[in-house]
């Protein structure tokens, strides 16, 4: 069966887009507790990354991250329950257009 990729983006008005980008950058974030190594697995500066995170945390009703000051091991930065609730909520919004996409369109690819 042909599966066929779908990108989902969800926009606020004009002020925000969330998409695979931000999603993966936040569970980087989640995973290493760290901006700058999430940025570094997605071979992203650590500019990049920092834009990107206070574009979205300036864009919601609460952050989606919070800093950590640095101190002897440094700083980091973790995922808020809003941030994770946000993860939660795209990768299921994922999930179901995908799998709906592939179901009404798989049928014009070539080969079924």
């Amino acid at each position: 069966m042909t599966r066929i990729n779908v990108r989902v983006r969800i926009y606020f008005d004009a002020a925000l887009a969330i998409g695979p980008g931000r999603i993966e950058l936040l569970e980087g974030v989640q995973r290493t507790g760290s901006l700058a190594q999430a940025a570094r697995e997605m071979s992203m500066s650590y500019r990049r990354a920092w834009l990107l995170m206070q574009s979205l945390n300036g864009a919601l009703r609460s952050p989606a991250s919070v800093p950590a000051r640095g101190g002897r091991k440094g700083g980091g930065a973790s995922v808020t329950p809003l941030g994770r609730a946000l993860i939660k909520a795209y990768r299921q919004t994922e999930a179901q257009v995908t799998g709906n996409i592939n179901r009404r369109f798989a049928r014009f690819a070539r080969g079924t």
